[in-house]
C-alpha cells in the first residue's frame, strides 16, 4: 500500500438510487484490480462468492466468501479480486440517516462475518421491483446488523512510516519467506532496533505477530482460490498441516474448515 491518498470521487453512476440507497451487482474475474477510489456514499461490499482484498488507509482487509466489508463515505479504497468474485454492493447516501430514511451508518471501516439474517437482507435488496418503503426498512435493519456484527479477524493493519511500510511489503511479497528480522530490516533500509520499536507502535502488533498474520491472510487467499489446507501449508512453509492449523486458529479463532464454513 504505497499511495492511499485523496483521489477523484467516484459517485457510483451505475447504481440506481432510491431515497438515498443504491445497489449494484457485479461479477469480476480473478486478477481484476479496482484502482484506488472513493465514493460520496458509504458502501457495503459483500462477497457472495470468491475472495477479495480491500485496501484502505488503515490497512488491508481480506474478504473471503460470505464476508462483507463496510467502507464509510469518502474513504479511499482499492479492491483486488483474488478469485472470481460475485460482488453485491449497497450504497448509502450520507444524508440518508439524517433524512430519517435509514438507521445511522457505522463510522469505521471493518470486515464482518455475515450472519444468515445479514446475508438475507443484503440479497433481499436485489429483488425486482422492490418498493421504496420496503427497501428503506431492509437497509435500516441491514445497517443495524452491520453495526452489531463482530469484526472478522482478517485485517492487516499497515504501518504508517515509509521504512515500516517497506518492511511490511517485504513480508507481503514473500509470506513463506524465512529471512529473519535483521535481513528484512536491511532490505527495507532500517534497523532491527527501529523496527522493534516502530512496528508495534504503528500496527499494535509485534513484528512476529504481524508476520504470522500475513501468512494466515495469504493462506485464506489460497484456500479461497481452491487450494486444500495441506497444499496451503506446504506452499507457505509450515512444517505440517497440524502446525498450519494451529497457526490458523491462533489468528482467526477457528480451524480452516470452520472458518470457510461460517
Amino acid at each position: 500500500m504505497k499511495d492511499v491518498t485523496p483521489t477523484p470521487v467516484d459517485k457510483t453512476p451505475d447504481a440506481a438510487f432510491e431515497a438515498g440507497i443504491g445497489v449494484l451487482a457485479r461479477r469480476y474475474a480473478q486478477g481484476t484490480h479496482l484502482a484506488l477510489h472513493r465514493h460520496e456514499t458509504a458502501q457495503l461490499i459483500f462477497a457472495a462468492s470468491g475472495t477479495m482484498q480491500v485496501t484502505t488507509p488503515t490497512g488491508r482487509w481480506l474478504v473471503p466468501p460470505e464476508r462483507a466489508v463496510w467502507v464509510p463515505a469518502r474513504v479511499a479504497h482499492a479492491i483486488d479480486m483474488l478469485g472470481d468474485v460475485e460482488m453485491r454492493s449497497t450504497y448509502v447516501a450520507t444524508d440518508a440517516a439524517s433524512a430519517g430514511w435509514v438507521a445511522a451508518a457505522p463510522a469505521e471501516d471493518r470486515v464482518i462475518a455475515t450472519s444468515p439474517l445479514l446475508r438475507a437482507l443484503i440479497l433481499a435488496q436485489f429483488e425486482a421491483q422492490l418498493a421504496p418503503g420496503r427497501r428503506r426498512a431492509i437497509t435500516s435493519l441491514l445497517l443495524d446488523e452491520v453495526a452489531r456484527a463482530e469484526p472478522a479477524p482478517t485485517f492487516m493493519p499497515m504501518p504508517r512510516s515509509q521504512a515500516m511500510i517497506r518492511l511490511a511489503e517485504c513480508v507481503i511479497a514473500d509470506p513463506a519467506g524465512t529471512a529473519d528480522l535483521a535481513a528484512l530490516a536491511a532490505r527495507a533500509g532500517t534497523s532491527v532496533r527501529s523496527a522493534s520499536r516502530l512496528f508495534p507502535a504503528e500496527t499494535a502488533l509485534t513484528f512476529k505477530a504481524w508476520r504470522q498474520r500475513a501468512r494466515i491472510m495469504a493462506a485464506i487467499g489460497l484456500i479461497g482460490r481452491g487450494a486444500s489446507a495441506k497444499e496451503t501449508a506446504r506452499e507457505l512453509g509450515f512444517s505440517s498441516a497440524a502446525a498450519f492449523g494451529a497457526a490458523f486458529r491462533s489468528v482467526t479463532g477457528k480451524s480452516p474448515g470452520s472458518f470457510f464454513a461460517a
